[in-house]
């Protein structure tokens, strides 16, 4: 044992001293607040140990007697488990015991779980089946101010509880200025007044704890950059070629940027002169898995400098010790959902002056830094103050769906800090009607409504899922659903191997298009793939992303099973051509059963146009159906990039199936 103890010292620090970070002075005050109010709003940089220090307080001070637990959500499943990494490495224990986390798909915890860090929608689901969520004795809403759809629910769904559960306890933790909002939202409308001048309505409390931060020289572009991935590439060489010491931060908006920008610095760097200090890119976004985000935090090998091209997740969620430099290309990728055509797409577009604050300050952390904006003073004068909430801009289906199935049935009266636009939740009841989850008086349908809200895939999805048993297949429908809620890529393409990866991929490509490819490559994974460790390698498929689809796939099967619906899955094995044949078209009308609302027909220009006509979209390069021909798809996700909208996940469907499976959604005139 004193050997384990010895190696569990020689862990990578991935964390300062608790003593040092600002918050540790405000331990007793903090403590003082959570007792007294039943709401505490905690006002921090970014990096003042809220998101670590916090619940490790509330542990040591009681709060988890009775088997009670204290709950942390954030916006995003990266900072749910790094930070949970963190804190269990602080309390020393191994992470899924007394520290543990929780996002889709994946749930490291235990019966000893005290600390436990989620995702604000996990939380939501689990308020499904313990509505009061009585497990927990104190729930923090961390990162509140970036107004995820699911924070501004779940802060709705407290507001309600704490009403029947006045002794839980709300921490909402927020790095800007927007703790009024908060306190008025959770203010009761009481005016009598205590000997102390304070109103009885005050239900909420504020405290403010000031971040340790260092100088930064802001620099800005003197002329507009033409592409600010070729310019952020460059601005990095610069860097290390000029600057002292120290880690470069950079931001960008997506995973397909990210891994360009990471090839670009890796080849560029070959050239540096020898002797000098070499450059270790690394990527950081949503759908890396965890091993690999966790390399972000480790320090850099003697002689290297770290540079870290990241999405805005590094912006306020988890925060990376020894940045010096940041690098910011000043766009972020935002969902936008054109309640017209249906579409909901992430698009570049430009950051706000609060995200370019935030940005700029994670240089200051440790010394005086430098941020090197990537565009004019004139454009930063421009931007706005702050994003758009979520909820103004996004498909509010899924939302909705949750809080019917919570028993809100006026969603229209749900108490929302901002109120979606009507147009958004009028949409979001169409396609909720028209997937049969609502009936005639937008009631939730059981079972398929309520079972379609526990499912964890969207909407469309799980109607296709709970569609497939009456098209005999399930089964595949299990693979598929798992397949497409993967968020990393299934396919390895390095650099100058194009040619390589086409022509693996065309060993697994179905006709029918893309969700019948994916079918492909897990059923030749599950069979050869995992016992033949050559078989990805030759095949340029990603072993760790496919592994995780299985895990993915038990576990939607489980859900099904819950229901009652048993998955046969020794046809799936054994078919003959012509089965094989009738099985694709099965999955076909199965698909066009949930994805009726994402139909489009081809041009012959060979793009596709949205049934209303109005949206012009092409396949996206990376589809089977990138330049082929085909009458009317369907489509998974949409993607925006430059002045172009691409489709992806698209499989060939017929006309005739969309007023066959969707008859309320498509009235013939």
């Amino acid at each position: 044992m004193a050997d384990f103890d010895l190696g569990a010292a020689f862990i990578p620090a991935l964390h300062k001293p608790a003593a040092l970070l600002p918050i540790a002075k405000h331990r007793e005050s903090l403590l003082y607040l959570v007792e007294t109010s039943p709401v505490t709003i905690v006002v921090g940089q970014t990096g003042s140990g809220k998101s670590t220090q916090i619940p490790q307080f509330l542990e040591q001070a009681g709060w988890c007697a009775d088997g009670k637990v204290i709950g942390i959500t954030q916006p995003r499943r990266v900072a749910a488990t790094t930070v949970a990494i963190r804190v269990a490495q602080e309390f020393g224990c191994e992470v899924g015991k007394e520290v543990g986390y929780s996002i889709r798909f994946e749930d490291v915890t235990s019966e000893s779980t005290r600390i436990k860090f989620l995702t604000d929608g996990l939380l939501i689901r689990e308020a499904l089946v313990d509505p009061l969520l009585s497990r927990y004795s104190v729930i923090m809403v961390d990162e509140a101010h970036e107004r995820s759809i699911s924070s501004d629910i779940l802060l709705g769904l407290l507001k309600k509880i704490r009403k029947k559960r006045p002794d839980l306890r709300i921490i909402i933790s927020s790095a800007t200025l927007q703790a009024e909002d908060f306190r008025d939202f959770f203010a009761e409308p009481q005016e009598e007044t205590t000997t102390d001048g304070k109103h009885t309505g005050d239900i909420a409390s504020i405290v403010s704890l000031e971040g340790r931060t260092y100088p930064i020289n802001i620099l800005y572009l003197e002329t507009p950059a033409e592409d600010y991935l070729e310019k952020a590439v460059s601005t990095v060489l610069d860097i290390h070629t000029n600057e002292p010491k120290g880690d470069i931060l950079v931001f960008l908006t997506g995973r397909e940027e990210i891994e360009q920008a990471v090839q670009a610095v890796s080849e560029r760097s070959t050239q540096l002169p020898p002797g000098s200090q070499s450059i270790l890119p690394l990527p950081l976004y949503a759908g890396l898995p965890t091993d690999q985000q966790m390399y972000v935090f480790e320090e850099a090998p003697e002689n290297y400098r770290k540079v870290i091209f990241s999405t805005n997740i590094s912006e306020a969620s988890v925060t990376i010790d020894g940045i010096v430099y940041v690098v910011d290309s000043g766009f972020v990728k935002l969902r936008a959902y054109n309640p017209k055509t249906g579409i909901e797409s992430l698009t570049a577009t430009p950051i706000s002056k609060s995200s370019a604050a935030q940005r700029a300050g994670r240089a200051g952390r440790t010394k005086p830094g430098k941020c090197f904006r990537l565009y004019t003073d004139e454009a930063y004068q421009s931007l706005s103050e702050a994003n758009v909430p979520e909820i103004q801009r996004s498909n509010l289906a899924p939302f909705v769906l949750q809080l019917k199935a919570l028993g809100i049935d006026n969603v229209l009266r749900f108490d929302f800090i901002t109120s979606p636009p009507a147009e958004l939740m009028i949409r979001a009841l169409e396609l909720l009607y028209s997937l049969g989850a609502l009936d005639d008086y937008a009631k939730l349908t059981k079972p398929l409504g309520l079972r379609m809200a526990e499912l964890a895939v969207e909407p469309m999805m799980a109607k296709t899922l709970l569609s497939a048993p009456s098209f005999g297949c399930l089964s595949e429908f299990l693979t598929i659903a798992a397949m497409t809620s993967l968020g990393g890529n299934i396919w390895i393409q390095h650099e100058g191997e194009k040619k390589q990866s086409e022509s693996a991929k065309r060993r697994f490509a179905a006709e029918e298009g893309d969700h019948l490819t994916l079918l492909n490559v897990y059923q030749a994974f599950v069979t050869k793939g995992r016992k033949e460790s050559r078989f990805c390698h030759e095949n340029l498929l990603n072993f760790k992303t496919l592994t995780r689809a299985v895990s993915i796939r038990a576990q939607l099967k489980r859900y099904l099973e819950r229901f009652g619906l048993n998955v046969d899955e020794s046809l799936a094995a054994h078919s003959t051509s012509t089965t094989a044949n009738n099985r694709a078209e099965q999955i076909q009308r199965c698909l066009t059963a949930g994805y009726f609302a994402h139909a489009a027909r081809m041009q012959p220009d060979g793009t596709f146009r949205n049934v209303s006509g109005t949206t012009v979209l092409h396949a996206h390069p990376s589809s089977i159906m990138f330049n082929r021909k085909a009458g009317w798809v369907i489509f998974h996700e949409v993607m925006e990039t430059g002045s172009k909208t691409f489709v992806r996940d698209v499989t060939r469907i017929e006309k005739s199936w969309l007023l066959e499976y969707a008859p309320e959604f498509y009235k013939t005139g």
